[in-house]
């Protein structure tokens, strides 16, 4: 499980982001490097970091642009050496297979593995009425997620990034195989929901199916991180 779990360095600074690679890269969680990090000019020595330290990098970049510009972003993305990464499925079909295209043909031509490429549904941070009320969208949340889930999937991506309430019909809907990575998720024993609104425990998350779940603040604002860390493995676990 350990594997399964991404930290979220969302963060302000190198120093306090490798801080935390050090203490955690022990216990082989996936790193996840977001626009936080990225931003501040450090993204590309966080992600050498990680590497260095024997880890994996899930860039969370969210590339939302026309599919020739998203497709440069992702062979980059490959050139980095990440594990996974994820553009905006309301891009469309055209930019998510031309994204998926790219990666194949960059991981081939530098012969090097290929990153997972997922698709971003519906924020766990946004709710049906926020849907509706600011994107114009009348279907339900559930069926809405589940149509972006399968598009990413005839586009030929490898998996959605979701709330941890969609997994189990979306498993139904594109086959144990399709990749499912959720956010939104809360320890039992921290069930601050700060900004997300769609959110489960991280056992929950498992028991319906996950593939991978993100965990930020729960571990990185704990006083002893790798403390946290293992508290939410053995609630998983146990």
């Amino acid at each position: 499980m350990r594997g399964r779990v991404c930290v979220a360095l969302d963060v302000d600074d190198l120093t306090t982001a490798s801080s935390l690679v050090a203490k955690l890269a022990v216990h082989r969680p996936i790193f996840k490097v977001g626009s936080h990090l990225f931003a501040g000019g450090e993204g590309k020595k966080i992600i050498d970091k990680i590497h260095r330290a024997g880890g994996k990098v899930f860039l969370d970049l969210k590339f939302h642009d026309i599919p020739n510009t998203v497709a440069n972003a992702a062979k980059v993305a490959t050139q980095m050496g990440v594990f996974m990464f994820n553009v905006h499925s309301l891009d469309g079909f055209q930019m998510m297979n031309s994204a998926a295209e790219a990666v194949t043909e960059e991981a081939a031509k530098n012969n090097m593995p290929k990153p997972i490429v997922l698709a971003i549904t519906v924020l766990t941070s946004m709710s049906e009425q926020d849907l509706k009320r600011d994107l114009l969208v009348d279907a339900p949340i559930e069926s809405y997620v589940v149509h972006l889930a399968s598009s990413a999937q005839k586009a030929s991506l490898d998996g959605v990034v979701c709330s941890p309430q969609e997994i189990q019909l979306i498993k139904n809907a594109c086959g144990s195989a399709f990749v499912v990575v959720t956010p939104g998720i809360r320890p039992a024993w921290s069930l601050d929901m700060h900004d997300q609104k769609r959110v489960l425990t991280a056992k929950q998350a498992f028991n319906l199916g996950a593939d991978y779940i993100v965990v930020g603040r729960p571990i990185i604002q704990a006083k002893n991180p790798i403390k946290a860390f293992e508290k939410l493995v053995a609630e998983i676990n146990g």
